[in-house]
């Protein structure tokens, strides 16, 4: 039995992750959630749900174990908190940890910088301290394609320099990297970072593109379109990233004697992974995509580039595909149906 613990699995990515590792009986899953408010705590809530968890008044601290499968539980759990987290390693004694709990959102770091201080870098410090504490064989995290920055060269390679970041968030998922490479060399803790370009699906958070979109054009409001709709993103569809962990987590990094030292290489334990689909879709495609899933036209506001921004990002997969012979293949116009569809259905609109 391998013992998984996903941090955030009331999150976005950590719902579609803990679902997909659920249908292994060979899991045994335990999952962790703050449930925040950075957004509407029932669609958390509504994830968990669909998960077989339901939270009750008086129990809703202890570890519940899910209504649909046996080998998934539940603990809301913040990982700022330390003592409590620890108590947790202590308990379940993971063998993998994948942390996707994390404040989430470029442009909210801007007016809350505290917040990701707090979550993105205190925060990760316990889930390394605890991982090399309880041995844990590998830790595998969220990053981010923020981390890039000003880089401008395209595609976005891990071998690229990392060292101009533009935001709060584009700078505490980089300090995940550097504290995760310097636990692996000291206490060769196997940690591998995911570097997530714009992940998109059902159940995704209303502050993403896709969501606020989709929610703005069926109730006729106006979207704004930054850089006056000159804006490319790697969209990745979050199924993709799923089966990207899914197949990294049993191939933890070993110990490397290289010569020469990259951004994203070591003599430790350690790598960063792009997790993109390689193909740059501008935003007004996006839109487009939508208003002809929804037979409706978007009202747009061409307005300029926000700080924190960048114009594009695109990502190199080459490393992940050499790895684990696979990388993202979903096409756009099918991961926005489905999405589109799963709006529908859960804003009871179809």
């Amino acid at each position: 039995m391998r013992r998984i613990l996903i941090t955030g699995a009331a999150g976005f990515i950590g719902y579609h992750l803990t679902l997909a590792l659920i249908n292994n009986p060979e899991n045994d899953i335990i999952g962790i959630d703050n449930i925040n408010n950075y957004y509407d705590k029932s669609l958390k809530l509504g994830r968990l749900n669909a998960l077989g968890i339901l939270l009750g008044k008086k129990d809703d601290r202890a570890v519940i174990q899910s209504e649909i499968s046996k080998n998934f539980r539940f603990k809301e759990l913040d990982i700022n908190h330390k003592e409590e987290l620890f108590k947790l390693f202590n308990y379940f004694r993971p063998d993998v940890v994948v942390n996707l709990a994390a404040q989430a959102g470029v442009r909210y770091s801007l007016s809350n910088p505290e917040e990701y201080i707090l979550t993105n870098i205190v925060g990760f410090f316990n889930i390394v301290e605890c991982s090399r504490d309880f041995k844990v064989s590998h830790l595998l995290y969220a990053s981010s394609s923020s981390v890039y920055g000003l880089n401008n060269s395209y595609p976005f390679r891990e071998s690229d320099p990392v060292d101009h970041p533009i935001s709060t968030y584009s700078f505490s998922k980089r300090s995940n990297e550097l504290l995760a490479h310097t636990y692996s060399h000291l206490f060769n803790l196997p940690t591998t970072g995911l570097r997530f370009f714009t992940v998109y699906g059902p159940w995704g958070r209303p502050d993403m593109a896709l969501y606020s979109f989709t929610d703005s054009i069926i109730n006729r409001k106006e979207i704004e379109l930054f850089n006056n709709g000159e804006m490319y993103r790697d969209f990745t569809y979050v199924d993709d990233i799923v089966k990207s962990i899914n197949l990294l987590i049993d191939l933890p990094p070993r110990k490397q004697y290289n010569d020469e030292l990259m951004p994203n290489t070591s003599s430790a334990p350690f790598r960063v992974l792009n997790i993109g689909s390689g193909k740059p879709i501008a935003l007004t495609d996006f839109v487009i995509e939508i208003e002809q899933k929804l037979g409706i036209t978007a009202k747009i506001k061409l307005v300029p580039m926000q700080p924190g921004d960048v114009i594009s990002t695109y990502a190199d997969t080459t490393a992940l595909r050499e790895l684990i012979k696979f990388s993202p293949m979903t096409q756009f116009s099918h991961g926005v149906s489905n999405f589109v569809d799963w709006y529908l259905s859960y804003h009871k609109l179809s």
